[in-house]
């Protein structure tokens, strides 16, 4: 992962091993300076005939039929410029990246488009996934791109070909014509994926996890047991102070005229308390990635309530159709369902921003007949992967300190996201006794023995975060699926406190 100011050490690879954010795999084996530099000896333009210029890599898209699809034209920046009639020449990234610089396109992506938003306040998090050092000088009709798939970081090579309709993009634009650093981003990560059409109905959360390898957590706002106004409040107050990223999904019902959109992916881009009527108000700053259609109700761009507080406080309200605006954090609680928030390291649940955290990740699979003995009442569980790790750090002064956090990634079969089917899966603790020799546990020790966390039911999240509060020890991590021999890879991360 990209540097943060809080400390994280990843046991998994050293940093210059393959995979690491210094250097990335090479996805489909493909070699961004290689390649780069044979078109440029060669005088050609690159053709990614991984991720063609043509249908296949736009998928099967709901809303377009096959005589659409043939009206769909793919053209490099310079040659859509030119059928514009514009003079300007193509630009990676002018004057730095901002979430004012793009808006969606067709696909229904918003969940991507608001996590870009959200990536461009991390300076150092953008630069990972971007690499700035990229331009239309020394052109060769390739630019890379990097993402955490599932473990590792890879680097993601495209061409520049981009779909057009009309001489407008299909899908994400720059809104100053002529910056391109957000749609070829955008056509890496559909590269990711497997194509435009793979991009669509996932969550912000998938997109943070894929910008940083973090931890990932989701809030519901709306639900009966939800956390209250004020403690999501801490939480993102926290949330903000850690440099996370941070995104919000609205409900699925009517928003009663509110300008807000129904069943809609935005992203959290500030928080302030401002002072009214000698009252502190909480207020949390909402970007719709369409860059237009905001809320309508209280503290909006409109709102009169900008004119009762100071001219200082009324600095903080710009209006303008740009799709950002303010609302009250109780407004927010009431019409957002979910809230997405991703950070480098766990910090931001408890906001101690001085903790350190070890990180381990493994890559393994369960195989049907060999290592994949399903729940914990089956005779074969102990077949399962098995996880031995020590605890050394909790707070005693903090009741219930979080010390391990854990993260269950199942991955899609041969990269591709859609591809992926999502068991019933859970993670199993137990805590094992002094003495108890090295190496794989027995089923007999499993029968002895009680786990410290069992969960009743399983999930079917493609990431399974849990946060627990264990005593120093030694203990065994079981991932496992809810029948036996069901064969799937999967990915699992653990975090653990440390005082080094």
């Amino acid at each position: 992962m990209a540097k943060s100011e809080t400390c994280l050490v990843n046991l998994h690879y050293q940093d210059g091993s393959e995979g690491s954010p210094s250097n990335p795999a090479k996805f489909k084996n493909q070699d961004f300076a290689q390649i780069k530099a044979d078109c440029l000896h060669k005088g050609e333009l690159f053709v990614d005939n991984e991720f063609p210029p043509n249908g296949l890599s736009l998928g099967d898209l709901p809303d377009m039929s096959s005589s659409q699809e043939s009206e769909v034209k793919w053209l490099r920046p310079a040659d859509l410029l030119r059928e514009r009639g514009k003079k300007d020449k193509p630009a990676f990234c002018t004057d730095g990246m901002s979430r004012f610089d793009f808006g969606q396109g067709n696909v229904g992506n918003c969940w991507f488009v608001s996590a870009i938003s959200a990536l461009t306040f991390q300076t150092n998090l953008m630069e990972q996934v971007v690499p700035m050092d990229q331009s239309f000088v020394d052109y060769a009709g390739i630019f890379h791109f990097r993402f955490w798939w599932f473990g590792k970081w890879v680097d993601v090579v495209i061409d520049d070909n981009l779909p057009t309709k009309n001489k407008q993009l299909l899908f994400a634009s720059s809104k100053c014509g002529n910056e391109f650093w957000a749609p070829l981003l955008e056509k890496a990560y559909a590269k990711l994926c497997g194509s435009y059409a793979n991009l669509r109905g996932w969550s912000s959360s998938d997109a943070f996890k894929d910008f940083t390898g973090g931890v990932n957590q989701i809030y519901y706002p709306t639900e009966p047991n939800a956390p209250s106004c004020d403690e999501l409040w801490l939480t993102l107050s926290r949330a903000t102070k850690c440099k996370s990223l941070i995104c919000s999904s609205t409900k699925k019902d009517a928003m009663a005229n509110n300008g807000l959109v129904m069943r809609h992916a935005y992203s959290v881009t500030g928080i302030t308390e401002v002072e009214l009527n000698a009252s502190k108000v909480r207020l949390v700053r909402v970007m719709n990635p369409w860059g237009r259609r905001e809320w309508n109700g209280k503290w909006s761009d409109k709102s009169d309530l900008w004119d009762k507080v100071s001219p200082e406080v009324k600095k903080k309200c710009f209006d303008r159709d740009d799709g950002e605006f303010w609302m009250q954090m109780e407004d927010f609680c009431s019409c957002f369902a979910k809230v997405y928030i991703c950070c480098e390291t766990p910090n931001f649940l408890d906001g101690d921003l001085k903790c350190q955290w070890n990180c381990m990740i493994y890559d393994a699979s369960w195989v049907a007949g060999t290592s994949a003995g399903g729940n914990v009442k089956h005779s074969t569980f102990a077949t399962n992967p098995q996880y031995r790790i020590r605890v050394t750090v909790i707070d005693k002064k903090e009741p219930g300190d979080k010390n391990i956090v854990l993260s269950l990634m199942q991955k899609p079969h041969q990269g591709n996201r859609k591809e992926i089917r999502l068991h019933k899966t859970t993670l199993t603790i137990y805590k094992i006794p002094p003495g108890t020799p090295q190496g794989r546990l027995q089923q007999d020790f499993f029968q002895r023995n009680r786990p410290v966390k069992a969960e009743k039911t399983y999930s079917t999240r493609r990431d399974l975060i849990e946060l627990h509060s264990l005593e120093p020890g030694e203990y065994v991590i079981i991932p496992s699926t809810n029948e036996p021999n069901i064969t799937a890879d999967f990915t699992l991360t653990v975090y653990t406190k440390t005082d080094e």
